[in-house]
């Protein structure tokens, strides 16, 4: 598994997780140091050490732990329980091997770590510049289209008014010319911008970040492979001058053999994968289809039709995987996180409840035996108290299964979604060779099911996926309205073809009946029986302080 093609957009997570790698690095230089300076203290003052540094429970660390590196840690750490009654050999030794070599290694691993991230920032900078310099090419070609349409209509006018003399009309006629000429060199430029943009995005997503990434993939096998090495060196310094302890050391040898760089490689593969595919290319979009055909130069006749102006535009979309996330609490059926990290939480929880469902049918066996003793010797204890408590012990079992039914159900939910996601992505790839614009639309398939709202609108080449409307049934149930709390213009045009989702148009003003709670997405209502959801991101929201519900909005 290769960081640079399974977690080409989780840079930010990459980051924290090297960081944290050096942070275990040093966490164990620093075990070490202490470890040499209580050894004059032999037995006592070693075993609190190894308490010191064990993992707590129910905390982030536990989590890590999964990593064969920290599993080695916390292995040498339950042996050094034993180590008691060390010479002061130990002390010096561990100092000079350990310490010194590692403290040099950390510095230099930071140097190439920080190096490595400021070409990834780079990187990210440059397609964000290329980005920009297409919108603007853009909204000059669409500018420059809709000035020429004017001076065609104009012309048009002018030509077919007999009081006009025709001086004007020719004037009239050039300006449109003139016009047309300022739409063809900026569609030009948009076209070049676009097909550069074309290259930097491929070059960038393939090429730059799989590269800085394989250097980050590297560089952290090399920390773990390093502190493997480091954990062989400390058991054999104990090993020198005791030999009694033999069998602890060679627990010490074992884990630090058990580190495997490839599998915690892909384990942090299968912690951030957020399952979504990287953006294609973005098709060029011709302003000039509803425009009139140039006229001639002795043409002074009136065009046949005219273009809509109310023909909203799809190209306002930004598929940045660098996009922050917004922040809020995380809700129960975890619909915050991406697909496959959403499926290993809901499987989690129902792990979970599957266990306290089996400890409460033990108790409750436990306590019908119990009860059957009684009933049959009275003087042994009371078999109506004992009744009490496995009616109690029945109500929570029942309680249990009715929360396991509900996760499971939305675990039937996301791996429906994500099975059905995965055979799109085969039958869109069967098609790549003839058809490649799909591919973009296959990443909007994937945007359209993250938290963040990143998504493409152009949904006419998706295959169609039947999924169980269960994302926004709830919020649509026969209720009171809600009271509005605030208004909302609409930036950009966005088809609701989702259930549960309401369609807009770049410009309108709409009425917001509940804000964005961390998901990305925003309720609006039009009229009183049409309301749904929008993306955040696409709409400015004015709140109203002063209404009922209404939250600071960020």
């Amino acid at each position: 598994m290769s960081w640079g093609t399974e977690l080409w957009d989780q840079f930010d997570n990459l980051e924290k997780h090297t960081q944290w790698g050096i942070e275990v690095l040093e966490k164990y230089i620093k075990f070490v140091k202490e470890r040499a300076e209580i050894e004059s203290n032999y037995a006592k003052q070693l075993r609190n050490l190894s308490k010191k540094y064990q993992t707590k429970k129910n905390s982030k660390e536990e989590e890590e732990s999964k990593y064969t590196s920290c599993k080695a840690f916390q292995t040498t750490l339950n042996e050094m329980n034993d180590y008691a009654g060390q010479h002061e050999v130990i002390s010096e030794n561990a100092a000079s091997l350990i310490t010194v070599e590692l403290t040099r290694f950390v510095q230099e691993l930071k140097q190439e770590r920080k190096q490595h991230f400021h070409e990834g920032r780079k990187a990210q900078q440059q397609i964000e510049t290329c980005w920009k310099q297409l919108e603007a090419s853009k909204r000059r070609f669409e500018r420059d289209c809709k000035e020429a349409e004017r001076a065609q209509q104009h012309f048009e006018k002018m030509d077919a008014d007999i009081n006009v003399t025709k001086a004007d009309v020719e004037k009239a006629r050039q300006q449109a010319q003139i016009r047309h000429q300022m739409s063809d060199d900026s569609k030009g430029d948009y076209s070049s911008v676009l097909q550069k943009f074309n290259r930097e995005q491929h070059e960038h997503y393939f090429t730059h970040i799989p590269g800085i990434f394989q250097k980050l993939q590297d560089m952290e096998e090399k920390r773990i492979g390093r502190m493997g090495e480091s954990l062989k060196t400390y058991a054999d310094i104990d090993r020198q001058v005791v030999p009694i302890i033999g069998k602890c050391l060679d627990g010490i040898t074992k884990s630090a053999e058990s580190i495997s760089e490839k599998q915690d490689s892909q384990m942090v593969v299968e912690s951030f994968k957020s399952g979504f595919e990287p953006p294609g290319d973005i098709d060029f979009e011709d302003f000039t289809q509803n425009m009139k055909r140039t006229v001639s130069d002795t043409s002074l006749t009136k065009a046949d039709s005219k273009s809509d102006p109310k023909v909203p535009s799809k190209s306002r979309n930004k598929l940045w995987p660098f996009i922050k996330k917004n922040k809020g609490s995380t809700p129960e059926d975890f619909s915050n996180l991406p697909p496959e990290q959403r499926r290993k939480k809901l499987q989690q929880k129902v792990d979970e409840l599957n266990k306290d469902i089996q400890k409460e049918i033990d108790q409750r066996d436990a306590l019908t035996k119990m009860r059957d003793v009684y009933t049959k010797n009275p003087q042994m204890g009371d078999a109506a108290s004992v009744g009490q408590k496995l009616v109690e012990i029945g109500n929570n079992i029942e309680k249990l299964r009715v929360e396991v039914q509900k996760f499971e159900g939305w675990l039937a939910e996301v791996e429906g979604r994500l099975s059905a996601r995965n055979d799109s992505s085969r039958r869109q790839s069967g098609l790549y060779d003839t058809q490649n614009t799909q591919t973009v639309n296959n990443c909007a398939q994937d945007r359209e099911s993250s938290p963040d709202g990143s998504y493409t609108e152009d949904h006419s080449q998706e295959p169609e996926v039947k999924v169980t409307p269960t994302e926004f049934d709830d919020d649509f149930d026969d209720e009171e309205p809600l009271p509005t709390i605030g208004t909302c213009k609409a930036i950009y045009p966005f088809d609701g073809e989702n259930e549960g989702t309401i369609s807009v148009t770049e410009g309108e003003i709409l009425k917001v009946i509940e804000e964005d709670k961390g998901d990305g997405w925003t309720r609006i209502r039009r009229s009183e029986e049409d309301e749904g959801y929008v993306p955040t991101s696409y709409i400015e929201v004015y709140l109203d302080r002063n209404a009922k519900g209404a939250m600071t909005y960020i």
